[in-house]
């Protein structure tokens, strides 16, 4: 396999780098190889000895802190700290989420638990490190989507998924949302004149400490049906490229979009991906960012 490599990510020292659930999978390779270029990395986490236990595997420049994105006492928490130790962010990977989680389950808000820590946690938390992002020279918020954006649709009558609750097509609605906040939040950024680019990823199929546990509910059944999907997967090592070209490649634009190259989108080289008709519509994202802000009372750009 040919194509874009960590070993071409550009020297980072001197930049703050914050990435959210940074402790396993994705979010650990991408500290890791920030870490390895130089940068100075917040591991964002909701169990700080699963995190300091990632600070120990990655060695170089990082910190550990606690964020709870299904709790947003717990992002203006970390936000207020984090801005305070570190006026100027360069760089905000917004990368933790939930996937396939059973029965529904709500947040500490009461929010739908896949919409509230994947969309709204991240929304909030964004808004929060604004300013502190402006500030630095460069900087960036990479979201991460999924390739199941394609196939979902939101329901504004029914963001919170109460109506007929099934888990996969409601982590498909919460990644559809992310990738239409991140390419809003492109559209604002240009508006505002910012400095900030936000820019997108998604992993295609990778093979996560997400994967098993998205059929743990199914109890016996699902161990065989988690293991098989496995074997369709791309290492993590792979899955990552995406989300660190978005967040260190030199000239990266606001809304570029960043995937794997093969079968549908699913594995291979990085390349640019292709957003669905309802993720680039601007109308909808003009309206998903107004239900945002009413739902996590925060408001920006």
């Amino acid at each position: 396999m040919t194509g874009w490599t960590a070993d071409r990510i550009p020297d980072q020292h001197g930049r703050i780098a914050v990435v959210t659930g940074a402790n396993s999978g994705l979010g650990l390779v991408t500290a890791t190889e920030l870490a390895r270029h130089g940068a100075h990395v917040v591991l964002a986490v909701r169990n700080t000895a699963a995190g300091e236990e990632a600070a120990h595997r990655i060695g170089g420049d990082v910190e550990v802190r606690e964020l709870d994105l299904a709790s947003l006492a717990s992002v203006r928490a970390f936000a207020a700290k984090l801005a305070a130790d570190h006026p100027a962010i360069d760089l905000l990977v917004n990368n933790a989420g939930v996937v396939l989680l059973g029965p529904r389950r709500t947040s500490a808000d009461g929010y739908e638990l896949q919409f509230a820590t994947n969309m709204l946690g991240h929304f909030a938390l964004t808004g929060l490190l604004l300013g502190a992002l402006a500030t630095a020279t460069e900087p960036r918020v990479i979201s991460l989507s999924s390739i199941t954006h394609k196939n979902a649709h939101l329901d504004f009558d029914d963001l919170m998924s109460e109506r007929g609750y099934r888990a996969a097509p409601a982590y498909g609605r919460s990644k559809l949302a992310t990738t239409i906040f991140g390419i809003e939040l492109d559209r604002r950024l240009r508006a505002a004149e910012s400095p900030i680019v936000s820019a997108l990823a998604h992993p295609g199929l990778t093979r996560t400490n997400l994967t098993p546990r998205a059929w743990e509910h199914l109890g016996r059944l699902g161990r065989p049906i988690a293991w098989l999907g496995l074997l369709a997967t791309q290492p993590v090592e792979q899955g990552a490229l995406p989300q660190l070209r978005a967040a260190t490649e030199p000239g990266v634009r606001g809304g570029q979009f960043f995937g794997p190259a093969g079968l549908w989108e699913t594995r291979g080289r990085v390349t640019e991906a292709r957003l669905s008709q309802e993720a680039a519509d601007p109308a909808v994202g003009k309206r998903l960012w107004a239900a945002a802000e009413e739902l996590t009372g925060i408001s920006y750009l």
